[in-house]
């Protein structure tokens, strides 16, 4: 069973997708939040979430995307705020501590509100993630690249930004099905909430997290496809960091493995 709601999460109206198991009984505890990633909603989770063995899941439309508000402060958007409404949400959904999955820019919201928030995730699962930047340079190229795109799309409007990421050489493998799907929800965003996204979540403006991953403590699973050689040596790197880590490597798949192979993503991230 799928609901579509509207909650309202200090301030903001939010929109959340969830699912729910009829006969949950017989099905493990607990629940799985999935975050999805920049330019995308929590629709994009849809054919995974039927597939996991969990009473409940949920899929935030996260801020500046899809159904949720976006403000005009772009530090609205920051991943101190972006993880302290995931932990407004899940109280007012009277949630237990939950599985939190997130996938690219989502994962790197998920990584950050695990290490924030350690009680309310039981288990982390990142797809093709990374824990940001960790030099000081790095990180202030990638915000001017970041401002330069923000204002880029705020010019040209969303229909110029979705053709223009579906052709980065980093969903170059992703099949047309696949692309048609996305490209229907990116037409859908606010160039607003993008361009705020960039500029208070984006990877040059949140913190460095490679410091701070041997304090995770629950069990951490890395998910990369094996054609996507940027995040799968990323993660290889991160294996190092992380006692509880196990890292799964999906044949024939690219940056976006929950919608290229969505059975084997949903293998993993809730084994039946």
């Amino acid at each position: 069973m799928n609901d579509d709601l509207t909650l309202v999460v200090n301030g903001l109206r939010y929109r959340v997708q969830r699912w729910r198991k009829e006969d949950r009984e017989i099905l493990p505890r607990g629940g799985i939040c999935l975050l999805h990633g920049f330019s995308g909603a929590g629709l994009n989770w849809s054919t995974v979430a039927e597939l996991l063995n969990s009473p409940i899941v949920i899929a935030p439309d996260l801020i500046g995307h899809g159904g949720t508000d976006s403000p005009p402060d772009p530090t609205r958007y920051r991943m101190e705020a972006a993880a302290a409404d995931l932990f407004t949400l899940w109280g007012q959904l009277e949630l237990p501590p939950m599985h939190l999955v997130g996938y690219s820019m989502g994962g790197r919201l998920a990584l950050y509100t695990a290490l924030t928030y350690p009680a309310m995730v039981t288990r982390l699962t990142l797809e093709s993630a990374s824990p940001g930047l960790a030099s000081e340079i790095e990180r202030a190229d990638r915000c001017a690249a970041d401002e330069a795109l923000a204002d880029r799309i705020e010019t040209n409007g969303i229909e110029w930004f979705a053709t223009m990421w579906e052709q980065l050489p980093l969903f170059q493998h992703q099949p047309k099905r696949v692309r048609e799907v996305l490209r229907t929800v990116r037409l859908s965003q606010s160039p607003r909430g993008l361009a705020h996204s960039l500029r208070g979540m984006g990877t040059g403006a949140q913190p460095s997290l490679w410091e701070r991953l041997p304090d995770l403590s629950m069990p951490v699973d890395l998910i990369v496809g094996a054609l996507d050689a940027k995040f799968l040596a990323i993660n290889q790197q991160m294996v190092a960091h992380i006692s509880t880590c196990r890292l799964h490597v999906v044949d024939g798949a690219g940056h976006s493995v929950h919608q290229e192979q969505p059975h084997a993503a949903a293998a993993l991230i809730s084994p039946g």
